[in-house]
């Protein structure tokens, strides 16, 4: 069952998070806490969302994204920051009913597009994604700031 996340999930979205992490070889760079994500889940103007996968009543499963705006679409869009379903219930469905959910939303929304990130080591992630029919945008490089380089350049 995929559902709409609750403040009671927050733990088990972190656990989740965390095991994301681990798969990607970056736990260490994980700094999220129950009350951060309580707060930009639930808080007063959230501008982050999630959806969970559920099975036998345990939440296995969640996707949390946020809205995007194209210029050249002149429409919003979905971004997936994370889409993860614990190993042990793969296979089931999980991943493309959360997939599934977020494209049902952004179609009755008016919504021009979902899209997200994946490593490129991660071909079992690559080869699901593209069974669904999404394609990769290998002519776009995505570049970050982050700790001090983004706060010199706030400093200037």
């Amino acid at each position: 069952m995929i559902r709409p996340a609750t403040p009671d999930d927050v733990p088990a979205i972190l656990r989740l998070v965390r095991d994301l992490a681990e798969y990607e070889r970056a736990l260490h760079e994980v700094k999220a806490t129950e009350e951060d994500l309580r707060t930009a889940l639930f808080g007063e103007e959230p501008r982050v969302f999630a959806h969970v996968a559920e099975h036998d009543g345990e939440v296995v499963g969640f996707a949390l994204w946020f809205l995007t705006f194209s210029t050249w679409l002149g429409r919003h869009g979905i971004y997936l920051e994370d889409l993860y379903v614990d190993p042990a219930t793969r296979g089931q469905g999980h991943g493309k009913a959360l997939l599934a959910e977020l494209a049902k939303i952004a179609e009755e929304r008016g919504y021009g597009r979902v899209e997200w990130a994946v490593l490129n080591w991660n071909t079992p992630s690559i080869a699901f994604y593209e069974s669904l029919g999404a394609r990769p945008q290998d002519e776009w490089t995505t570049y970050r700031l982050t700790g001090d380089p983004l706060a010199k350049l706030a400093n200037t």
